[in-house]
């Protein structure tokens, strides 16, 4: 049990907050638990902890800012259950500091009003939620983008947090367009797998031999690149369009 001190020092700072459930943040995630952007884009390689990040911040809004609606959004059910169990296990760790009212396999709801809620990536099952606090967006690369515009309105009035992770998949989609545009209403952090301290040079090169430069690139270095069986290049298509349009004469 933790004193009032410790715990209105947990509510505050999420550094501290991943401490106690026995993490040890690298310095970017440091950066991000601390980070009050509403638009966030983690464009990072795989097993390099954006998902345990992410379900930190779920499990933090859930804990410290009562009736908070959590929705954990992924291409298919199963991806979001992956990240739900996440968000179960540092519930877990931090010893279940807010009471259960009930836990499924879907949904932890808290006795303080919050609720943690996996759904899967169909655009007529995510309508009806309102008033969200946090939604994290996973795969979000592969997430299409009618089921992204029909989730942004779940933010409108709440002023929620929207957190969408990835690694590339192509140069095509909301999630590329987001990263590539100089929009400032997001806060962008790519780091690549040789920025994380718990992947070894060797299994890289393993990968690297076994998988191909193509999805090595994407899914270790954070690139996008076109489709291997595109025949015109992204940057090449983009170029044969202006967006000056001329004046007509009279």
């Amino acid at each position: 049990m933790v004193s009032l001190a410790e715990d209105l020092k947990l509510a505050l700072d999420r550094v501290a907050f991943a401490q106690e459930v026995g993490l040890k943040p690298d310095r970017w995630q440091e950066d991000l638990l601390r980070s009050t952007a509403r638009r966030v884009l983690l464009n990072c390689a795989r097993q390099s902890g954006k998902s345990t990040m992410v379900g930190l911040l779920a499990v933090h809004a859930a804990l410290y800012e009562p009736d908070s609606l959590i929705l954990l959004l992924s291409p298919t059910l199963r991806q979001s259950q992956e990240l739900f169990k996440k968000c179960l296990s540092l519930y877990r760790a931090a010893d279940k500091p807010v009471p259960p009212e009930s836990e499924t396999a879907l949904t932890l709801t808290l006795e303080n009003g919050s609720r943690i809620v996996s759904l899967p990536g169909k655009e007529g099952t995510v309508r009806g939620y309102s008033g969200v606090r946090l939604l994290a967006i996973d795969e979000a690369a592969r997430v299409p983008d009618d089921l992204y515009a029909s989730v942004r309105p779940m933010l409108a009035v709440s002023g929620g947090r929207l957190v969408a992770l990835s690694t590339p998949f192509g140069t095509r989609g909301w999630w590329h367009d987001a990263w590539i545009n100089q929009e400032k209403a997001w806060e962008r952090y790519r780091i690549t797998a040789e920025e994380c301290p718990r992947i070894s040079p060797e299994f890289l090169a393993e990968e690297r031999r076994n998988v191909g430069e193509w999805w090595f690139k994407q899914e270790y270095f954070c690139e996008f690149l076109d489709s291997q069986s595109q025949a015109f290049r992204r940057e090449d298509i983009d170029a044969m369009f202006s967006e000056e349009v001329a004046g007509w004469a009279l």
